[in-house]
Order: C-alpha cells, then structure tokens, then sequence
C-alpha cells in the first residue's frame, strides 16, 4: 500500500479543512488521549468525517467509495462472515478475477487484510469509506431484518410446541444452547440494539406477552409472543442476569453482558412480579451513545463556551437536574472526560456505576454494606482529589457532605431532581442546608431535557402555525425569516420522523446579586426573574432556538418546556 510522506495535519491543511492553529491544540490533546490525531479532530468538530476520509485516500494514494451507490451481491457479501465484519469495522464490496475488493475505514489495519486474506484464501484489494457509510452498510447487509423477529414470533404462534422452564435452565444438556427461546430473546434484544433502544420492555399481559422498545424517549410495540412462551422468555432472561430462578414474589436486579452487532453491551435488568407474571425492564447501556464528547450534547455555542469555562473553575458545585431519562449523566460524563487528565485526579459516587471510564476512580453505593452517597464522599475527601461527582444528593446529609468538599478546594457535580434550575436552590434549603452555605458554595445550575431531533432525511418544509409559534415567544419577523419543518418518515427513521435526541438547556450562573437572594430565602420565581434578567436563557428559549435552527419541531419543546414556564 503506497504511502505518503506527508503528514495528516499538513494534508488537511493544504485542503482547507483545518488551520494551524486548531492542528496544534489537536496534537496538544493527544498527549493527553491514546488516539489517532484524525479522531481526536473529529472528535473536536474541528473537522468532518468525509474530510478525515479524503486526506487518508490522499496520504496512502487510496480509492474513495460511497457505498450508498453500490448494490452488493449476496454472494459476495457471504464470503465474509458478521463477525468478522463487525470486528473489523469492513464491508465487501466485489470479487473479480479472485481479488476480493474490501472497504475499511482505517487504512493502518494491515492485521485485519492479512487476516482477511487468509479467512478467504484469496487476494485482498482495500478501498477507503467514511466510517458512518461502513456502520450504514453493516446494518443494511448484516444486521439483524426487522422481519426476522416478527417472522420467529409467527412461528412460534401458529406452532404447537410447549415450551417449559426447564427446557432453556441452565442445567439442560448441551442441545438446550440451540433452544428456539434462546435464539428468541437473542433477536430481541439484537433488532432492540440496532433500532437505538435505550430500553426493552417485557410485560405479561392477560392474553399475550407485549414486548415495546423505548426508541428516542418513545415506547414502540413489536410483535408480541404468545402467552405460553412467557414463562420460557422470562426464564431465559433471569439465567443470563443471574437471578434467582425460583424467586418470583419479590423484585429481583440484574446485569448482562453481551457481545452484539461487532460491540459489547450491558444490559441493566429489574424483574417486578406483577398480575399477570413477572414484568421485566432491561436498560440497554451503551457506551457508544453515552459517552460523547461536549460539543455533540447539544449545548448553543453560546451555552457551550458558559459550560466549557465553568468546568474548569477550581472549585465550587456544578449542578445538573432534570427528571430521570433527561440526559444528565451523558451531560456529567462528557464534562468528567473533557477534564480526565493526567493531572487531574476525579473520584465518583455512582448507584449504580453503569459505565467504566478509563483513568477516573469510581465508586458504586453499596447501602447494604453501608457505603451510602454521604459516607463515600467523607472518605473521597482524605484521597485528594481534584474533581468530584456525586451521582445525586438525595438528603441533607449527602448535601452537606458535597458542599463541605466545594468549600474546602474541589470541584463538585452532582445532580438534583427538579423541574428548572432557580428552583434547585430553594429544593437545597428545603432539605435543611442552611441557606448560606448555599449562596457560597454553588457556582452554577444546569438544567435540561431531551427533545427528538428531525430526521435530516425526510423532513420537509411547512407552512408556519403562527398562533403555536407566537405561543413560545417567537415575534413576527422571526416566524415571517424562518424555515420551519415537519416530520415525514422513511426508512433511516423508520418512519417515525424523528432521529435521535438532542438536549435543551439553561444555565443559572451565581452572581453576588443571585447569592443574596439564596441567602435571604427569596421566592423562585424571583430568583428565576433575576436570572433571566442576568442573561439565563430558559429551557423554553433554548428550544425555541432548535426550532429555528430546523433541529426540532414546536410539538416537542412544548411537551418538555411549556409547563415549567
């Protein structure tokens, strides 16, 4: 594979894609992360992902592909297995006169070409594709058809087979590996993995057993099992989170591991005996969608350069809130991985610790054993650190204990469950804290929620509802210069219309002003007018931005905003 001696940076730079000055703050960041300058550029927004593809093709003199435009054959794409498909990260594309042309997004993997040639036995030909377009194509020739988890509910409806408990324990012989339920519960929780689920929901009904997928916020029902599979269904699940298979009068947790689709998951899982049999919830915990860098969460840039400053305050609280299924620890883990340093030393209390984070220490609430939020974070203080996170104060003591580290030189993030961020202060002094141990301590409050974001793909112009849009704030002349949108549905969303989440914000910023009305017991409302008046923008403002910026529709941030304001 020819290379060429130029450097990636000076490549990117000579095709107008990047400046000298964001190269160097890139490479300064690499000393700190063990990865790839391109990624790290990526992953700073400094470029995009077909920028990082074109410079690579240039650098090592490679084919580009757009593997939209091809129609791969299916004989071709059998010639490489899942497997080693999603490994690898590579698609196949053609095979002629016995050179099988692959598509890859790392040009530097030399291991997987000759693993790959000696797989096939035969030559092997790499192109360059962006790494989305390979994602796209592994979902499209190797993942997991809608139709095959319909198609095996089918069958097993209009069959006759019984299935009991004992045919899928874990103590079977060998053949109950190949049990048909296994394979069932496989294919949910894989087709639940590539639709973005973030939840799966399994309920014994009366007469069937309904299984529905949170997707973007959203409850959606698939086929339902016959009610003769539930206690099979329910048995496999409780085997592979290691639960007591004979307990079914109390709740019950759980976890699995699982490799799927080329990436490992976690899957947290609650079973709750209900009416009609036990009622399982397995919470799909995916690094991927989690951990993400600050400027993919949403943030205005406005909002974003605010945040970006108050992290890097020595000490003091940064609180987040919002109610549960907002985003607040996406929020709380990118700003702990914009600070996760060498230099930085970051401790956290988490209940539970859902996802591992390379170089932070984490600690897990254990109350069984006494290691309760109030009791990590005393003894957090004697391992000095420079960062602290709590995953929540819950009572006046965990909320003491917090504002004693903030004062005392630490930076601390917690979260708070209320409605907006002003009323945070009052939920403080409501607990017990004393008021000016608030006014001194807190720095700034984060509020947020999660609205859908439209589908890039289908979206389409329409006609402004001006009495809705007025509604939120927005004046004529804004509503008369804007393009406003609504959704359609095709397959890249799969007909909902909508993709993705995005969140909105508002951030309260304490001020001498802000600290002695915390300090004089001062209404909420009062200290929210004082904020806006400060320069806050609400939730509702923050959505209405989205709006007009084609991101997300008036329905969505009226759902989550309108009610607090």
């Amino acid at each position: 594979m020819p290379t060429n001696t130029r450097m990636l940076g000076e490549i990117l730079i000579d095709l107008g894609c990047l400046t000298e000055d964001k190269l160097n703050e890139a490479l300064a960041m690499q000393q700190e992360r063990d990865m790839r300058i391109g990624d790290i550029l990526v992953d700073m927004a400094y470029i995009q992902p077909e920028d990082l593809t074109r410079a690579l093709a240039e650098q090592f003199d490679m084919e580009i592909v757009d593997l939209e435009s091809f129609n791969i054959t299916s004989d071709v794409i059998e010639l490489v297995t899942p497997e080693l498909a999603y490994e690898h990260k590579i698609i196949p594309i053609e095979l002629e006169d016995g050179i099988l042309t692959v598509a890859m997004g790392d040009p530097l993997d030399l291991y997987t070409l000759d693993n790959l040639r000696f797989v096939i036995n035969s030559q092997v030909e790499p192109v360059l594709a962006t790494k989305d377009g390979i994602n796209n194509a592994l979902n499209r020739y190797y993942g997991m058809q809608e139709d095959k988890l319909d198609e095996m509910i089918q069958e097993f409806t209009q069959s006759h087979i019984e299935f009991f408990e004992n045919e899928i324990d874990g103590t079977a012989n060998a053949s109950a590996d190949d049990a048909p339920v296994i394979k069932l519960v496989t294919l949910i929780i894989s087709e639940a993995v590539k639709q973005r689920a973030s939840d799966i929901h399994i309920e014994p009904m009366t007469d069937r057993v309904r299984i529905r997928y949170r997707i973007d916020g959203q409850c959606i029902e698939v086929e339902s099992p016959p009610k003769r599979l539930q206690g099979a269904i329910l048995s496999r699940i409780k085997i592979m989170s290691k639960m007591d298979m004979a307990e079914k009068r109390r709740p019950q947790d759980g976890r699995i591991k699982l490799s799927l689709l080329g990436r490992e998951i976690d899957l947290r899982v609650s079973a709750l005996p209900a009416s009609n049999g036990e009622s399982v919830v397995m919470r799909i915990l995916d690094k991927e969608s989690v951990l993400m860098g600050m400027d993919q969460l949403g943030f205005h840039p406005n909002d974003y350069a605010l945040f970006s400053d108050l992290i890097k305050r020595p000490n003091g609280i940064i609180l987040v809130t919002g109610p549960t299924g907002s985003g607040k620890t996406t929020t709380l883990y990118a700003a702990l991985n914009e600070l996760n340093r060498s230099d930085c030393k970051i401790i956290t209390a988490e209940d539970p610790v859902e996802y591992n984070i390379s170089g932070i220490n984490q600690c897990q609430v254990n109350r069984k054993a006494g290691m309760t939020f109030d009791i990590i974070l005393r003894a957090m203080l004697r391992q000095a650190p420079n960062v602290i996170l709590v995953g929540e104060i819950r009572d006046r003591e965990t909320a003491e204990m917090a504002i004693q580290a903030a004062l005392t030189g630490h930076l601390v993030f917690s979260t708070l469950h209320t409605n907006d961020a002003p009323s945070a202060i009052t939920r403080l002094i409501n607990m017990g804290v004393p008021p000016f141990l608030v006014a001194s301590s807190i720095q700034a409050i984060l509020a947020q929620r999660l609205v859908r974001v439209l589908c890039t793909e289908c979206k389409v112009v329409k006609k402004a509802d001006v009495p809705v849009l007025k509604s939120l704030g927005l004046r004529e002349e804004q509503i008369r210069d804007t393009t406003f949108y609504d959704p359609v549905g095709c397959d890249n969303c799969k007909g909902r219309g909508f993709r993705g989440r995005r969140a909105i914000y508002e951030t309260l910023v304490m001020n001498n002003r802000l600290r002695e009305m915390a300090f004089n017991v001062e209404p909420t409302d009062q200290l929210r007018s004082q904020a806006i008046k400060d320069g806050m923008h609400t939730l509702l403002m923050d959505g209405v931005r989205k709006i007009l910026e084609g991101i997300t529709v008036p329905d969505e941030v009226l759902a989550v905003a309108k009610s607090i304001e």
